[in-house]
């Protein structure tokens, strides 16, 4: 009862400030100590987030399609690569150099050059989705299967185990609140790829939509996208939060 009680004040307290920055910023707005062509007033922005619902809706859709398309691939890659460099050490040894490496190099110096050898289509936008999801993902994963239990190991070894059950049983269960955690990083990662590989190629998406609407120096629209951005990272990390419930009922303590 205690713990809910602190959730529910801490969420309190995060409205509370969230509301005070708004009213502050409408404020400072409508007393015009700030341009409004270079900070537009939260009315505003939820005006022009309104009006034009069904352009972001529609850009969302395409930004959607690209990052859980991406995100599915960086998992599954991701999964992949962390089970054999846990299982074969000259591959983590071969591999692991490489993978931080790719991680170097910037994604707004390595996006033209997707969209250059693969055009404009969803296909680059995918591939750099990949690249910045599945690094989180190998490395979580790799540190829950070598921080797994040795003692437990070696009794299931002394049962006569096989390496896949060692790894059902112990390694797989003992690394999912790694994986969950890197997992909402990767969301977040996701879109915000995403909307990278579109403002510098495409031909829909939210990062073009943005594109246009700096353009047109509308930036009330421009700060709508940016919320809607946030909200759908937010919710996506939500969604992760209540299949780690899902998948780890063992995790959830009495309240």
């Amino acid at each position: 009862m205690t713990k809910k009680l602190q959730n529910i004040t801490s969420k309190i307290w995060s409205l509370a400030a969230v509301a005070a920055i708004l009213i502050v910023w409408q404020a400072a707005s409508t007393a015009g100590a700030v341009p409004e062509f270079m900070l537009p007033a939260p009315a505003d922005v939820v005006r022009a987030f309104v009006e034009d619902f069904p352009a972001l809706a529609a850009n969302a859709r395409v930004t959607l399609m690209e990052a859980f398309a991406g995100l599915s691939l960086g998992v599954a890659i991701g999964f992949v690569m962390a089970v054999l460099m846990d299982r074969f050490r000259h591959l983590y040894q071969a591999f692991y150099p490489l993978i931080v490496l790719t991680q170097t190099i910037p994604t707004v110096a390595i996006a033209p050059l997707l969209v250059l050898w693969f055009g404009y289509e969803m296909m680059p936008k995918v591939i750099l989705i990949v690249i910045v999801t599945f690094f989180p993902i190998t490395v979580s994963l790799l540190e829950g299967f070598r921080s797994a239990d040795q003692d437990t190991i070696q009794l299931l070894r002394s049962m006569g185990a096989s390496q896949l059950q060692i790894f059902r049983h112990v390694k797989f269960p003992g690394a999912l609140n790694r994986f969950f955690s890197s997992l909402r990083i990767a969301v977040s990662y996701a879109v915000v790829g995403a909307v990278i590989s579109e403002w510098l190629g495409g031909f829909e998406g939210l990062g073009v939509y943005m594109t246009r609407v700096k353009q047109a120096f509308a930036f009330d629209k421009m700060f709508a996208v940016i919320f809607l951005i946030s909200a759908i990272s937010l919710i996506l990390m939500w969604l992760v939060d209540l299949i780690q419930k899902w998948c780890m009922p063992w995790e959830k303590t009495e309240e």
